[in-house]
């Protein structure tokens, strides 16, 4: 899922998601509340409407924000106690709030809402969050439960927490298959912890969760993660790096990821990657991308942008493709994304 924090995926126009064939985009309760609120969103009938977007939308429900905002408000039992980073005004999300927002967005899948903590955390600042967003899951489930039209209501997602303590999260993905939601999630990772360890906890927590519901990795990750952590029995995942690292030039290729900054490129007339048929490689050169962030032209990031989620997105074509055609092992044992001389390998 393209991440739409603001209702916007950054340097793409939905029209050009809608040609890579995006199926749903991800956007952020926690910021929409804010800016431009929920209230303006349901005056246009949804987030669908109000941004002009036709495939699905799966909304966070600010979790995430308690983390890296923490500085900003204080979590109690009731929910998150915060002043907005725009403003200074005073806001309490609880877990009834989050819902009542992300049904006002017209999402079609919402999220309950979660105390992420960052790594590393003491095992007692963990348990006591992940305890927390149990209780909170349920208050989410019991709001979810009065929502209007039950058959056009969207679908909800409880997210398993606990670290990288294998006890912590085997206690959330029970106590949350136990209050039973349409999808789990698991939060808290790629949060600063060693790879091998999201591997270890993803691969561990995702068998403890109905294998006939989807199973989300929240805000993960680089290539290779998408082929591991489908081996570990992940659907569906959300990133930024594919945005963010074509905003600042960092381009994802079948060789390895270049910076196309660099001076190597200004006279390559080789497509940013060779083996890519997207619009963008079909058409410019590396040379004129080049040109394009040296000179400071807006062009520049939304050329990169869309390469890098075509990269992104023909990954999960192929792993479809490799499942359906039972030869997933093997495309996995050949993955491989090598650096190009003078520059990092994906990562």
């Amino acid at each position: 899922m393209p991440v739409g924090t603001a209702g916007t995926v950054k340097a793409i126009a939905q029209e050009d998601l809608e040609q890579l064939g995006v199926q749903i985009l991800l956007g952020n309760t926690y910021h929409l509340y804010l800016r431009p609120g929920h209230e303006v969103v349901r005056e246009f009938s949804g987030l669908h409407r109000f941004m002009g977007w036709s495939g699905a939308i799966l909304t966070d429900s600010g979790g995430y924000q308690i983390m890296s905002l923490e500085r900003l408000g204080k979590v109690n039992e009731e929910g998150y106690d915060f002043r907005s980073h725009l403003d200074g005004s005073r806001h309490l999300l609880s877990p009834e709030r989050a819902v009542e927002i992300q049904v006002a967005l017209g999402s079609d899948v919402m999220m309950t809402l979660d105390h992420c903590v960052e790594y590393p955390s003491s095992h007692e600042v963990t348990a006591r969050a992940m305890r927390l967003t149990s209780r909170w899951a349920r208050r989410c489930r019991a709001a979810y439960a009065t929502v209007g039209d039950q058959e056009a209501r969207p679908a909800l997602f409880g997210i398993v927490q606990g670290g990288i303590d294998h006890n912590l999260r085997r206690e959330s993905a029970e106590g949350l298959v136990e209050i039973g939601f349409d999808g789990y999630a698991l939060g808290g990772l790629s949060v600063g912890e060693p790879k091998s360890a999201t591997y270890d906890i993803t691969d561990q927590t995702a068998r403890l969760l109905p294998p006939d519901r989807p199973c989300y990795l929240m805000g993960v990750g680089a290539p290779e993660d998408l082929v591991e952590c489908v081996a570990r029995g992940i659907d569906m995942f959300d990133c930024v790096m594919p945005t963010r690292h074509a905003r600042n030039g960092s381009i994802f290729t079948s060789t390895g990821r270049i910076v196309i900054r660099n001076a190597r490129y200004a006279r390559d007339p080789l497509p940013l990657d060779p083996a890519c048929a997207c619009s963008v490689c079909r058409r410019y050169s590396r040379g004129y991308l080049r040109h394009l962030f040296v000179a400071g032209e807006m062009l520049g990031p939304m050329l990169a942008t869309h390469h890098n989620l075509h990269f992104y997105l023909d990954i999960m074509r192929e792993i479809r493709d490799a499942i359906r055609s039972g030869a997933y092992n093997s495309y996995r044992s050949g993955f491989k994304l090598g650096p190009e001389a003078g520059e990092v390998p994906a990562s």
